[in-house]
This record gives C-alpha cells, sequence and structure tokens, in this order.
C-alpha cells in the first residue's frame, strides 16, 4: 500500500507534461466559453499587432509631409485609431479572462471536490499515516496549479507564438527576411537560455517548497498537541524545532531569489543585444534611405512588443513546470486507490433482523503480528455482547472490522448471513452506530456536533436526543447554550461531555447496531450511572457489540466474551463467568480492589 509520502518527489523529479492533456475535460464543459475566449484572443492580437503600424504612419505623415501641405484630421485620425487600437488589445483582453474565468474556477472546484471525496474514500490506514499539514498545502497548490496551467497555456504561451508569427509575417512582407531571420534568433536564443536557467533553478524552488510543507506540517501538528505541550512545558523545544524547519525554508528561498536574479540579468542582456542589433540595421537602412522613419519607429514597437511577453517567460515556465508538479501531486492523491472498496455487484446491506457473526476470523495489522486469531462469535438480534479483555487484545480491532475501517484476512463478518465485504460499504455504515473511545468533536456549534448524527433531524429530535444522553441540563448551564462553540477537535469540553455528544449522535442516528467501544470511559460515575440507563434503554431492541474496560458497566450483557491475545478465552454471562474463577473473575476482583 503506498502512503502519501510517495509523492513527495525528489528535487530532480522532472514533471509529467502529459498531464495538460488530462485538463481537457475541464475545458470541453464549457466549449463554447473555451471557442468565444479563444476568439477574443485572437482579436486582442490582431489589435496588438496593428498599433505599431498606425503609429508607422503617423511618424511617416508628419515626417514626410511638409507643413503647408499638412491635413489637421489626418494625423488626428491616425492617432485615434492607435489609441482604438490600444484600447481593443487591453478590451479584448479583458473579455477574454472575464469569459474564461468561469472555466477556470469550475475546473477548481470540480477537482476540489473529487479529491475531497476521494480522501473520505480512503481507508483509515491511510489517514493514520497522512501528514495534515502537507496534504492540505498540496491540495491547495494543485488545485491552484489547475488554474494556472488552463490560463497561462492558454493565454500566455499560445498568444505568446501567435504574435511571433503575425510580427514575422508583417517584417517578412514590408521589409527583408534579415530582420525576422534576426528576430528569431534573439527568440531562440532567449528562450532556450530562460528554459535551462529555469530547469537548473527549479530545483530551488521546490526545495522552498519541501521546506515550507515540512515547516507547515510541524506546526499544525504542534498546535493540534496544544495541550500535551503545555503539559511537558515544550514550548520552547516546539519552537527550536519549528525554527530549524523555517531557517531550511529561508535557506531554499534565499536560493531560489539569487538564482532568479541570475535569469532576469540574463534575459535582459539577450534582450539588450537584441535591441542594439536591430536598431542598428534599422538605424543603416533609414540613413541609406531604404526605409522610412517611421519604419523605424514600427521596428523598435515591434521589438520592444514581442520582449515585453517573452520577458516573462522564465517565470511562466517555471510556474508552469511548478504548477505540473503540483497537479501531479494532486492527480497522485486521486491514482491511489482506496485499500477497502465495494465487491463488483455489491448490493445494499438488508438487516431483517440484525444478527452479527464473526466466523473464523483472523486479523493482523502487519504480517508478523497477529492481533486476531480464529474469532467465532454470534450476537442474536436484539442481544448485548461485551467484549473485554486487556489492552492491546484487540476489543476495538473488532468494531473497527465491523465497521469495514479493515478487512478480515481469514474468514468473515456477517449481519443477517450477508457477508459484510459483498455489500456497499454506504448500506453497511449507515446500519452501525457507533460511540468511540476517542470523541472528536468539529470546531461548530455544540447544536451543529449533535445534529451531525443525523443533518436532516428536526429541532425537537436533537434535543431529545441531547435529553436521553444527560446533556440537557450541561448545555443550558452555557452562556450561548446550543451555539455554543466547542474549539477545535471539541477542545472545549471535557472528555465526558465530549462523549456524551457522541452518544446523543447515535440515538439520533437510530441505527439497526450499536457499537460501543468503551463508551463510558471519561465520564465520572454520577454521569456514567446516567447514561447507562440511556445506554440500555437504546440498545434494548438493538444488536449491541460493548467494547469495555470497566466491568461493572456491562453485567447485564447477555454474553460476554474474554478476550486475550487474540483469542476469546471465556465466554458467558456475568455471574457463570465469574463462577468459572477464571480470567474475567480474575479482572473483576482486581476492579473492585482497586475502586
Amino acid at each position: 500500500m503506498r502512503s502519501f509520502a510517495d509523492h513527495d518527489y525528489p528535487a530532480n523529479h522532472k514533471p509529467d507534461w502529459s498531464l495538460i492533456a488530462r485538463l481537457w475535460p475541464y475545458l470541453m464543459e464549457y466549449r463554447g466559453r473555451v471557442i468565444l475566449a479563444l476568439g477574443l484572443l485572437v482579436l486582442a492580437k490582431v489589435a496588438t499587432v496593428a498599433t505599431p503600424v498606425a503609429l508607422k504612419y503617423i511618424v511617416d505623415y508628419l515626417d514626410q509631409t511638409r507643413p503647408e501641405e499638412l491635413l489637421l484630421w489626418v494625423p488626428v485620425a491616425l492617432v485615434v485609431a492607435y489609441g482604438m487600437l490600444r484600447f481593443g488589445s487591453t478590451l479584448f483582453g479583458e473579455l477574454r479572462d472575464a469569459v474564461f474565468a468561469r472555466v477556470a474556477e469550475r475546473a477548481m472546484r470540480r477537482v476540489s471536490l473529487r479529491v475531497f471525496e476521494h480522501l473520505h474514500e480512503r481507508e483509515l490506514a491511510y489517514h493514520l499515516d497522512r501528514k495534515t499539514g502537507a496534504l492540505a498545502r498540496d491540495i491547495e497548490r494543485g488545485t491552484n496549479g489547475i488554474s494556472f496551467l488552463l490560463r497561462f497555456t492558454l493565454f500566455n504561451i499560445v498568444p505568446t507564438l501567435l504574435e511571433i508569427l503575425m510580427v514575422a509575417a508583417i517584417l517578412l512582407v514590408v521589409f527583408s527576411a534579415s530582420y525576422v531571420v534576426a528576430i528569431l534568433v534573439a527568440v531562440v536564443v532567449y528562450v532556450l537560455f530562460s528554459v535551462k536557467v529555469t530547469e537548473w533553478r527549479t530545483r530551488f524552488v521546490r526545495e522552498a517548497n519541501d521546506r515550507d510543507n515540512q515547516s507547515n506540517t510541524r506546526a499544525v501538528d504542534s498546535l493540534l498537541n496544544y495541550e500535551t505541550v503545555k503539559y511537558f512545558n515544550n514550548e520552547g523545544y516546539e519552537a527550536e524545532r519549528y525554527d530549524r524547519d523555517l531557517e531550511q525554508w529561508e535557506s531554499a528561498r534565499l536560493k531560489n531569489r539569487l538564482s532568479l536574479a541570475a535569469l532576469n540579468t540574463g534575459q535582459a542582456l539577450i534582450i539588450g543585444l537584441a535591441l542594439i542589433g536591430l536598431m542598428a540595421m534599422a538605424v543603416r537602412e533609414v540613413a541609406a534611405g531604404e526605409i522610412t522613419l517611421g519604419d523605424l519607429t514600427m521596428i523598435n514597437a515591434y521589438l520592444i512588443q514581442l520582449f515585453i511577453p517573452l520577458n516573462a517567460l522564465g517565470f511562466v515556465y517555471r510556474e508552469i513546470r511548478q504548477a505540473l508538479v503540483n497537479v501531479e501531486r494532486l492527480f497522485g492523491l486521486l491514482a491511489d486507490k482506496p485499500a477497502i472498496v465495494d465487491a463488483p455487484g455489491a448490493k445494499p446491506l438488508t438487516v431483517a433482523q440484525g444478527e452479527l457473526a464473526f466466523d473464523r476470523v483472523f486479523f493482523a495489522y502487519r504480517p508478523d503480528r497477529a492481533i486476531l486469531t480464529d474469532v467465532n462469535f454470534r450476537i442474536p438480534a436484539g442481544h448485548k455482547v461485551a467484549v473485554v479483555g486487556p489492552s492491546g487484545a484487540g476489543k476495538s480491532t473488532l468494531a473497527r472490522l465491523v465497521f469495514r475501517f479493515f478487512d478480515v484476512d481469514q474468514g468473515s463478518i456477517r449481519i443477517d448471513n450477508q457477508d459484510i465485504r459483498e455489500v456497499t460499504q454506504d448500506s453497511l455504515r449507515a446500519a452501525i452506530g457507533v460511540v468511540p473511545q476517542d470523541t472528536v468533536l468539529f470546531n461548530d456549534t455544540l447544536y451543529q456536533n449533535l445534529a451531525y448524527g443525523r443533518p436532516d433531524a428536526t429541532e425537537a429530535e436533537v434535543y431529545e436526543a441531547a435529553r436521553m444522553a444527560n446533556l440537557e441540563g450541561f448545555i443550558h448551564s452555557l452562556p450561548d447554550g446550543y451555539e455554543t462553540r466547542v474549539g477545535e477537535r471539541g477542545l472545549k469540553l471535557s472528555g465526558g461531555e465530549k462523549q456524551r455528544v457522541a452518544i446523543a449522535r447515535v440515538i439520533l442516528k437510530n441505527p439497526p447496531l450499536l457499537i460501543l467501544d468503551e463508551a463510558t470511559s471519561s465520564l465520572d460515575s454520577l454521569s456514567e450511572h446516567a447514561i447507562l440507563g440511556a445506554l440500555r434503554e437504546v440498545s434494548r431492541q438493538r444488536t449491541t457489540l460493548v467494547i469495555a474496560h470497566r466491568l461493572s458497566t456491562i453485567r447485564d450483557a447477555d454474553t460476554i466474551l474474554v478476550l486475550s491475545g487474540g483469542r476469546i478465552v471465556e465466554s458467558g454471562d456475568h455471574l457463570s463467568l465469574l463462577a468459572l474463577n477464571g480470567e474475567y473473575a480474575r479482572m473483576w476482583h482486581q476492579q473492585h480492589q482497586s475502586d
């Protein structure tokens, strides 16, 4: 299985130019807008190329006409034409951008949504390994890279090539081929220099981005674990580690800026030499009477006009390369297929009774460390089965397997005799309610976190779920009540309060099967007593799997399974297991002595 780290490309990684072709479907969604934008692009370039011609006629008319023969309206008309051409060039360019804006923004939206959906489709193991800060940066850069590629490929590279061809054609027709050859030589030298230097300095750009990712990941990770940092007085340690990352980022940025200065200086030298050579040719021909002063002005205008877009070529080429790498990272996320997928032809789960069965289940997170070995048990419809055992015995793994966060290595898990690997994940998870051991809340209001169990629930249903979870009194004691914001990951609430929110969510979801993964582990005795009553009421008509640490909370279970070393070593109800005087009895007496 590939992890996110597989997309951390080396500094000499070559971008995949074929990625541009993968953007074609996003253009075709608005085919009419793209065609109109290209038409406006051509009009803008025609106006741009015609502007120096108007300037030539103004200069020639004023230079070659004697004062007594001057007709004022002629130069005025030429000046108006000159101004309108300049305005037309800008107008058509802006209209082109306005028409194309929807295409680029929609492409960013489509890809962002697809990546978001795909990340939610990925298996739990992927999310346990991911680097949230770096992942967020790569998604942001990738979507922006798509917009950049669409805009600059169509509206910078293509127009520049079009303008060069149009200017070359005019110079070839009006003047001699020597001007065309000189301009083409200058352009080729300029492009080759820009590409080679940009290739050399791209590693500095990528290194700066990698260091930026690293420092951002460090900052996000540290801030998410704010309380842990405080517990160990490690603010200075965290700042030192963050500053080391920033130092590397600073060094990479400095190399980037110095290499950019070298690129800009070389480009300016090539432009200067080209201007000197071409203007020297034009001045010599003016002096010989072969071309007019207006021709000289037109040639000068064309040279400046050509080298303005070319002057940005190094930047554009570098940014296109970087955008390709960013888009490649983004598409790389989409290319990695989820490890847990629906089987071909998978059907929705049909829950008639709600019987849950583990049939000779074997499972390991790693091949060299077995977690579950030959686990067999059945939970009849409407019954409650509790699983107890020491830490690391595999209790929570049972819940993860039922929810298909992972798939079993051998054996099967069945609901009403349907192998859960042969039904759709969506229908399976819709039928199961989970109260996890560690409840994480969204940085939103308390009401929204409660309603997350069923977003279309009415206010009355949300309030009733809160009451059943023994939250109502706590909520009414808050100044903002249900509109209280719970903070990042619910840090403003205590562990017990967060767990009661999780219980309320499940009550609101109202599923036929329940998994309680140490659902009362963060509650005090008084709250535990109140919530146990609500949990018993909720689970009375439901098939319930309880993962428990406190044995006092599962005395009413129909069956208690003792899991040790990945195997079920004892099975029975509370009294029969105490009478057996085995592992369960030992755990029971140990907990009561500690109490």
